[in-house]
């Protein structure tokens, strides 16, 4: 049985969606992720698009241990040299360069004729696979492109050092049986095509991006390029939790396998939307809150008597574990431990600490802890920023006849500045009590921030309930997104907030 290579790019295309942007510590959390979930390639980013880019794919580099590591790049020389000073630590770098193809590109984005553009590819993967030894070069807006001349295209890049031929449907135009037909005229015409792999990245413009990938797949396509969520530009890629299962669950179909730790696509799910500050909507296939759930009568009593009456797949192969284990206030440091490894998270001694005293705080204002409450405790991240803020305590007074007021009391350290768990305390009125909550904020942090968009949503059932605050705040050009968990939902909000200003 073929094995199907998966190439995430959740760290460059699925980055570049607006609201998606991540920092570096949370780009190595993400990698970490995606190495357990055994990923072949791992898309580092754009490593000349800035220098916390290039920084991001420098660590990335060194950091993991198995996956093949690539960063996009433009056909420049100036580009493939900062792109491999980035990825060069890798134990298996790939320089990823691209350049369109179609004629629309050709004669509107780059000015080149055909001839032109075949010069430029024969040039710049000769020039890359003389630094590296993996080169895969992606003809940009590929279904786009005269197939007689793609195959051209792929057969310069092929003869000149190319190890991987990419087609992306760079603007989600394509139809399954497009692109079906269009691989098969690949593999048809393109000379050396036997000796490289054959990849596709599809994005979602017309809800697409999985079925043809699925089917560049069918018709000989050895490589999938993905992202967690389906995230990135526009309408997104193809959704990598929807391949894989998509492969798993109809394996006699296909005929195709994946090296995918499916038990870790609910957790990385999770973590991606923690980070990035946008959950998964229910209706998600595979990792939406819905996929398992069952409303209809007819489907409950189905599922009942027989769970593969409903149900295509189960819940625990993507990671979802029915938790027999109670816990509570009167439950140990170790039931934690075991609950917290058995839900995927590997927490270091001080992590494994903090989210004990998380726990038992919870524990005393629930009668239950569930699994639910258990990931969002351990999904919380201890990055070290250099300044950072603990909260002591806040009151609120609000009323349908007065003014919304807040006082908040922080504790502020600061590694730069050298203050350590200096007390300051500010008072303000606002539109209501958050906005009051910001403002107090504000005064003790001697800046306005401008908050940008304000989310809450419930993250465990039930009246008690843990709700997460995910705020969005506008810095020069960024949007930092910062995260708040609590059962009290102005303290959710005033970490969220602080989480945030700690980014800045």
């Amino acid at each position: 049985m073929k094995t199907i290579k998966i190439f995430d790019t959740t760290l460059r295309d699925g980055e570049q969606s607006p609201g998606c942007s991540m920092n570096i510590a949370e780009k190595l959390e993400i990698t970490e992720q995606l190495e357990k979930l055994q990923v072949d390639v791992i898309e580092a980013g754009f490593a000349n698009s800035s220098v916390e880019d290039f920084e991001a794919v420098r660590q990335i580099s060194k950091a993991v241990k198995n996956a093949v590591v690539t960063s996009l790049s433009r056909a420049l020389k100036a580009d493939i040299d900062r792109t491999y000073q980035a990825i060069k630590y890798a134990v298996k770098p790939r320089i990823h360069l691209f350049l369109s193809t179609s004629d629309i590109h050709m004669k509107h984005k780059l000015k080149k004729t055909p001839s032109q553009v075949l010069e430029i590819i024969k040039e710049h993967v000769r020039y890359s696979s003389e630094l590296c030894g993996d080169v895969e070069f992606s003809a940009e807006d590929a279904t786009r492109s005269e197939p007689a001349f793609l195959a051209e295209v792929f057969s310069v890049a092929i003869e000149n050092g190319a190890n991987v031929i990419n087609i992306p449907d760079t603007v989600g135009y394509c139809t399954p049986e497009e692109m079906y037909k269009l691989v098969k005229y690949i593999k048809q015409h393109v000379n050396g095509v036997e000796k490289v792999d054959i990849s596709t990245h599809c994005h979602d413009d017309l809800g697409l991006a999985t079925a043809n990938s699925l089917a560049a797949m069918r018709a000989g396509a050895t490589q999938i390029e993905c992202t967690i969520n389906g995230i990135g530009e526009r309408a997104g890629n193809a959704s990598l939790e929807e391949i894989v299962m998509g492969i798993k669950t109809r394996e006699s179909f296909y005929d195709v396998k994946t090296n995918i730790d499916s038990t870790r696509i609910y957790r990385t799910s999770r973590l991606l939307s923690s980070i990035i500050g946008i959950p998964a909507p229910p209706n998600k296939s595979i990792i939406g809150a819905n996929a398992f759930a069952h409303e209809s009568g007819i489907h409950q009593h189905g599922v009942i008597a027989e769970r593969t009456t409903y149900e295509i797949m189960t819940p625990q192969s993507i990671g979802i574990l029915e938790n027999k284990m109670i816990l509570g206030k009167h439950s140990g440091k170790h039931g934690l431990l075991e609950r917290i490894t058995a839900l995927g998270y590997n927490l270091n001694e001080k992590e494994l600490e903090d989210a004990f005293v998380k726990f038992k705080t919870l524990a005393e204002k629930k009668r239950v802890v569930t699994d639910l409450d258990i990931e969002a405790i351990a999904g919380q991240r201890h990055i070290n920023y250099d300044k950072t803020y603990k909260l002591i305590n806040y009151s609120v007074s609000t009323g349908t006849s007065k003014t919304p007021y807040a006082c908040v009391h922080l504790s502020i350290s600061d590694t730069i500045s050298k203050i350590e768990n200096e007390e300051r305390k500010a008072q303000s009125k606002g539109d209501g009590p958050i906005d009051a909550v910001f403002k107090a904020i504000d005064i003790i942090t001697e800046k306005e921030h401008h908050l940008d968009s304000y989310t809450i949503r419930s993250v465990t059932e039930g009246e008690d309930a843990m709700g997460e605050v995910i705020v969005k705040i506008k810095h020069e050009n960024n949007i930092i997104t910062g995260r708040g968990l609590s059962t009290d939902i102005i303290e959710s909000s005033i970490f969220a907030y602080l989480n945030a200003i700690a980014k800045i």
